[in-house]
């Protein structure tokens, strides 16, 4: 007689992933993306970004504030 597989890590012995596992999943991969943002904002390039992002949506919020002006017959 042949002995059943072991389960699988995370998993039943059925292959179905426990509720713990897929929180630890979410988890991890939650953290790894809040590190990868942080690095890439601490970084020049990243700072650049940011006030490149930042100067987007500054004109577009001039250029929305001016459309409405003109919709309101106000220049």
């Amino acid at each position: 007689m042949t002995e059943p597989d072991p389960a699988p890590s995370g998993g039943t012995e059925d292959g179905v992933p426990t509720f713990e596992h897929v929180r630890e999943t979410i988890e991890r991969r939650a953290a790894t993306a809040a590190g990868y943002e942080e690095l890439v904002t601490e970084s020049p390039a990243g700072r650049e970004r940011a006030e490149r992002e930042a100067d987007h949506d500054a004109a577009a919020r001039d250029k929305l504030e001016e459309i409405r002006r003109s919709l309101r017959g106000e220049g």
